[in-house]
Formats: structure tokens, sequence, C-alpha cells
């Protein structure tokens, strides 16, 4: 007998996809860490194939879980927009959303044209700033939604992702460990600039920052033109640049989290949108990667 595939399971299913982590994937659709492993047990029950590897310490997605997630991401977003469109069939006015500059560059473009096609009425602005900033405009009611970068022990809002950092420098940089090292960063108060520092202070690597911006066309130009580093996450490197990781005198980096956050949970608008985000902005993040790997 044909089994359908269920909604609350693809949820929890693209969770654990996502954070390949059954706590992180269980807080991020409020549920326990049992719930959802029965949630992934009844998934591939129906599937008839396992979606994921997993021991004590780690969690893989197995080639089926990969090509159901292409499925899954479809299905959430076709039945999420037919809700909205039926519950606000006039949806209209204007939403702001805040996003850091590389994610509102090259991520939010692609959830844009999602939100434009099922919703032509709303007018939507962007602003870029970064993320202490953004959630002191969130609280000030002057943004409905931001997407927030954290730390991964200091996370809050609603999880879309955790990302890698990386070392990242011009095709031609050359690393001398003897020289002092000269960074290209974010602003003080982001999180991924923090990171960093705080990476480099366990070393024995003299340092120095020689230029900071929250443009990533700045960070980017002054990377290219220079003997410099710069830290960014995986998803947000132009193809101009390359990792370079694993260098000497430059230490390894801890991911961070990529959450999303509302001014006004129960605005109608502003809900159908979040909702929207947060089905589409894993694939758009993908597509952004993979454009820029093709291009």
């Amino acid at each position: 007998m044909r089994r359908d595939l269920e909604i609350d399971l693809l949820r929890s299913f693209l969770a654990v996809a996502a954070h390949l982590n059954f706590t992180r994937a269980a807080e991020s659709v409020s549920r326990t860490q049992s719930a959802v492993s029965l949630q992934i047990k009844r998934l591939e029950e129906i599937v008839g194939k396992p979606l994921f590897d997993r021991t004590r310490q780690s969690v893989s997605i197995t080639p089926t879980g990969e090509a159901l997630k292409v499925y899954a991401n479809r299905i959430l977003l076709a039945n999420d927009a037919a809700l909205s469109q039926i519950r606000h069939p006039e949806a209209e006015g204007r939403i702001r959303i805040g996003a850091p500059d590389d994610y509102a560059t090259l991520v939010l473009p692609k959830i844009l044209s999602v939100i434009e096609a099922e919703h032509p009425r709303l007018q939507i602005e962007v602003v870029c700033e970064n993320t202490p900033d953004l959630l002191r405009m969130l609280d000030s009611r002057d943004l409905d939604i931001a997407i927030a970068v954290h730390a991964p022990d200091a996370v809050s809002g609603q999880i879309l992702c955790y990302e890698p950092l990386h070392w990242v420098a011009s095709p031609g940089y050359i690393n001398d460990p003897d020289d002092d090292l000269s960074l290209v960063l974010w602003p003080a108060n982001c999180i991924s600039r923090h990171i960093a520092l705080e990476s480099l202070r366990q070393t024995d690597r003299k340092w120095r920052v020689a230029y900071s911006t929250r443009s990533i066309g700045l960070i980017e130009s002054a990377l290219l033109s220079g003997s410099a580093v710069g830290v960014m996450e995986a998803s947000c490197i132009p193809d101009s640049l390359r990792i370079v990781d694993g260098q000497v005198g430059l230490p390894p980096l801890t991911e961070v989290a990529i959450s999303l956050h509302r001014s006004n949970e129960e605005a109608p608008n502003v809900s159908h949108v979040s909702a929207t985000i947060h089905a589409v902005f894993g694939e758009s993040l993908r597509s952004a990667m993979r454009d820029r790997l093709t291009g």
C-alpha cells in the first residue's frame, strides 16, 4: 500500500539535514530529540531506505537523503505558499528585512524572488547591517525581520543553518609565518571577526587589523589588492578568493549559526515572509554557492 510523505516529518527531516545534529534539529523545530528521532524513523519506513548514517560521534546524510532534500524543500515551499495564499490572498504593505551585507548580497536575492512571485503586492525594503545593529533595529521596530549571525554557543532566534568559517585570501597570496599577519575583517562587533581574533590569540603569530568594513565588496577588493587574509562563511566566499585554511599561523575556526528573528510574530505579512525565508534559505544558500562555482 502506498504511503504519502507527511509535512511534519519532512520539516524535521530538513532540520536534521541542515544541522546534521539531532539535538540542534530538535531545537529548531521545537520538539524533543527523541520525537525527532522517531519522526526520522517513520520517514525512513515510508521511503524504504535510510536517510542518515548515525554514529555516537556524527550524523551524515545518505544519497537517498540528499535526493529527498530536493523534493522536501519543494513540497514544504508549496505547502506554505498555498496556506499563506489562502489565508492572506491580498497580502500587501511594507516588509523591512535586515541582513549582513554578505548574505544580503549573495543569498537574499534568490529568496526575494520567491516572495515577489508569491505576493507581488508586498513592498520589500532591505537593510544591510551587522547582527548587533540589526537586532537593535528589530527591538525598536525599525525592522520586521532580521537574518543574523551568532556564535554556536550563543544562538537566538530560529536557526536556519550552521556555516563553517574559512580563512580566505587572493589567489596569489603567499603566507610567510615570520611576517606579521595582515587582516581584512568585518567591523568590531561582527562575530566572525571575534572568532578569528580569539583563535589568533591562542597562537604565537603576530597580527594586525589592516582594514575593516561591513561591505563584502570592499573586503573582496582589499584582499585582492594586497597580501592580507580575511574570514568568511563558506557560502559567502567570492570565486575570486581562495581558502587558505591550514597554513602556518592560521588556526582552525569554529562554525557560526545563521538564524531568523521577527519583531511581530502575529503580523500576517511578517509570518508569511518568515516562513518563506525559512523554507528556501538552505536551497538559496546552496544555489548561491553553485552559481559561484560554475560562474
